[in-house]
């Protein structure tokens, strides 16, 4: 499969403007409906709901058993690593913004490629990519305490945004145990349940447990964003996204990917009238710029075939 892969073109741009522009809006969806259903029963709902439909899918197309038969070790670390995640970013957007969210959880590649550089030796860094993450590490540390020096920024939005980052480790973590384990060459749809499963059953007793269940209230937004996060997001987005790494060249892809955080802040300062801090605002651009150095050579490699026979 990997010889019949391509380089990028309109269409394949054009599907990542879609993909990045929904993904960047969940933090925001979330936001919206929290007064009517808790950020840590949402992350359950959105899960089960997307395990459901993928195991719909799944189970038309003939694909049985797939969580009994495959890799389940390996699944059931990647299910655990992937509620983590968003029990970080629906704990974490109780107390920081939607916009800081969306750039604290896409630092996610910057820990992908400190743990690939340990466990994948085809993979370990290069100067410019230990560059890349010296700038996205100064990044963080502008965004964090640039503002709180100054008083603008209070202990809550600054524990909202560390679990954040932690959100963003612990996706960095999920992409390593996929890339080093059997799920490299598992079937999308297999992963993806892996991990959809394993968060809606891990996260439903942490919301019972924290007393984020309820009170619910179903008003009309909050099962728009019911449904735009299952459907939209947890279901569509991400087979489509699996869909463009079976035909496309994923470093490309990556790159493309780096429009989310954008996304994220406008849609959190244009919808929820969010401000951006300068401090935030000058470390939120380094940290992206750093997460691109890191990518970088992944996408030079793509482009430049090295004389070893790479693809």
């Amino acid at each position: 499969m990997s010889s019949d892969r391509r380089p990028a073109d309109g269409f394949a741009l054009a599907t990542m403007l879609v993909l990045c522009a929904i993904w960047g809006m969940q933090q925001v969806a979330v936001k919206l409906a929290a007064p009517h259903i808790p950020p840590m029963m949402q992350m359950t709902v959105r899960s089960a709901l997307g395990a459901l439909l993928v195991g719909l899918l799944c189970w038309l197309r003939g694909e049985r058993g797939l969580l009994r038969n495959g890799p389940w070790k390996a699944g059931l670390l990647a299910g655990v690593l992937f509620a983590s995640e968003f029990l970080f970013v629906g704990e974490g957007l109780r107390h920081t913004h939607a916009s800081h969210m969306a750039v604290f959880l896409y630092t996610s590649p910057v820990f992908a490629a400190l743990g690939l550089h340990w466990w994948v030796p085809s993979e370990r860094m290069r100067p410019m990519q230990w560059a890349g993450i010296g700038v996205a590490f100064l990044g963080i540390v502008l965004a964090f305490g640039g503002g709180w020096l100054r008083g603008g920024i209070s202990p809550e939005v600054l524990w909202g945004d560390l679990l954040g980052l932690l959100a963003g480790l612990a996706w960095g973590a999920t992409t390593v145990v996929i890339r080093v384990s059997a799920l490299s060459d598992a079937p999308p749809t297999q992963t993806l349940l892996y991990q959809l499963v394993g968060g809606a059953a891990l996260l439903l007793p942490v919301a019972l447990l924290t007393g984020q269940a309820g009170p619910i209230s179903l008003a009309p937004v909050a099962w728009a964003s019911l449904l735009f996060q299952g459907v939209i997001v947890c279901f569509a987005s991400y087979l489509a996204w699996f869909w463009l790494l079976r035909r496309y060249l994923a470093a490309n892809l990556s790159v493309f990917s780096f429009m989310t955080p954008l996304f994220g802040v406008s849609a959190g300062i244009l919808v929820l009238n969010e401000q951006a801090e300068l401090a935030f605002a000058v470390g939120a651009v380094l940290v992206l710029t750093g997460i691109i150095i890191v990518s970088a050579s992944g996408l030079l490699r793509a482009l430049h075939p090295l004389k070893s026979g790479a693809t």
